[in-house]
């Protein structure tokens, strides 16, 4: 795996992020359904606080079926995001817009990653997107194929709680943001 790509990187790249298990620390098996049960991952603020000086635009892409299946509202999932974006204002980061898919992932033409509708929505809002400078990380390999889809590079963060394969599909694997942060911040 190659990481080359990290030594471009400057303020015309965009950064896309999936939420659990990236920012935040997923429930298995449930959802983050209250700003409470919401808990960072450590080191996410001090890096999010470093993206936000390099890149140009930094955009959560989620999916969220619980909202489809009725185990929480949308008001919820918006006030979560909400105490996110808040959050790492607070601590120098920013998130410039959270797209999120409600839909379940049996639900035929479904907006949920791995496909490319939120990047659509994103770039509409954001002409300034080139996906061929921009990064999708993510925890899982439907994250990995919505950054493949797109024309991102890809970056899948590892963890206990995934034991997705993904070699071949990302571009390169870390433990974390905050391990993404370091080999950024070392180009």
């Amino acid at each position: 795996m190659n990481h080359d790509f990290l030594k471009n990187i400057d303020n015309t790249w965009s950064l896309f992020l999936d939420r659990d298990g990236v920012i935040n620390k997923r429930i298995v098996g449930g959802y983050v359904k209250t700003p409470e049960q919401f808990e960072f991952l450590p080191g996410v603020l001090e890096s999010l606080a470093f993206f936000a000086s390099v890149f140009n635009r930094i955009i959560v892409i989620t999916n969220q079926q619980g909202v489809g299946k009725g185990i929480m509202t949308e008001a919820e999932l918006i006030e979560v995001n909400n105490h996110m974006i808040n959050q790492i204002g607070k601590t120098g980061g920013r998130i410039d817009s959270v797209y999120y898919c409600t839909d379940v992932a049996e639900s035929p033409h479904n907006c949920r990653k791995p496909s490319p509708k939120m990047a659509d929505k994103a770039i509409r809002d954001f002409p300034e997107i080139d996906t061929k400078k921009s990064i999708m990380v993510g925890d899982s390999i439907t994250d990995i194929e919505f950054g493949n889809n797109t024309g991102m590079k890809t970056i899948f963060v590892m963890s206990d709680n995934n034991d997705e394969i993904t070699t071949g599909l990302a571009n390169y694997q870390v433990t974390s943001l905050y391990h993404l942060k370091n080999l950024i911040n070392k180009q």
